[in-house]
């Protein structure tokens, strides 16, 4: 298994890019995500803000990763959202790639740091997490790629057309 995200908030490099991974751990870090969620789903893909930024976002079950680049800017984001009844699942959230890096194994990395943290801090009692997530339409292929199963129909979410994902992390 990988080295999952610190908890102590400090950047581990994932890849030879010179991209890390980290926890947010406080605030100026949550501000980074929402900064970067703003740009990509408010300004991008009109979002309204009040739908966007949630109370799941300062919930104690809720961990947030960014990935910054070599310079140290954020050009990545998502949350995990878990809940202590269902041990071994959890989903996967606000994942928001900034467009400049789209398309070049950002988000891929994004993926793989939260599924890490998944893995070490919420795998159920055979070792394994189901990993959840709503993917926009227009983003299937990417998680896909990551190894999701789309599943269901198309619905709504912030006028945005969307599909269930799943994923099993850490089976063989």
């Amino acid at each position: 298994m990988r080295p999952a995200v610190p908890a102590d908030g400090s950047r581990v490099p994932v890849s030879p890019r010179g991209h890390t991974a980290e926890r947010v751990v406080d605030r100026a870090g949550l501000e980074e995500a929402w900064a970067l969620r703003t740009r990509v789903f408010v300004v991008e893909q009109q979002v309204p803000l009040e739908e966007e930024i949630d109370a799941l976002d300062t919930a104690a079950t809720t961990t947030h990763v960014l990935v910054r680049d070599a310079s140290g800017a954020v050009v990545a984001t998502g949350r995990l959202l878990t809940d202590p009844a269902h041990v071994g699942e959890v989903h996967v959230g606000r994942v928001a790639v900034d467009g400049t890096t789209r398309g070049t194994g950002v988000g891929a990395l994004l993926m793989r740091a939260l599924e890490d943290l998944a893995l070490a801090e919420h795998a159920g009692p055979d070792g394994t997490v189901r990993s959840e997530l709503s993917a926009q339409v227009q983003a299937i292929g990417f998680y896909e790629r990551v190894g999701y199963v789309v599943d269901g129909p198309v619905y709504l979410d912030a006028g945005i057309e969307h599909r269930d994902a799943t994923k099993v992390l850490g089976a063989s």
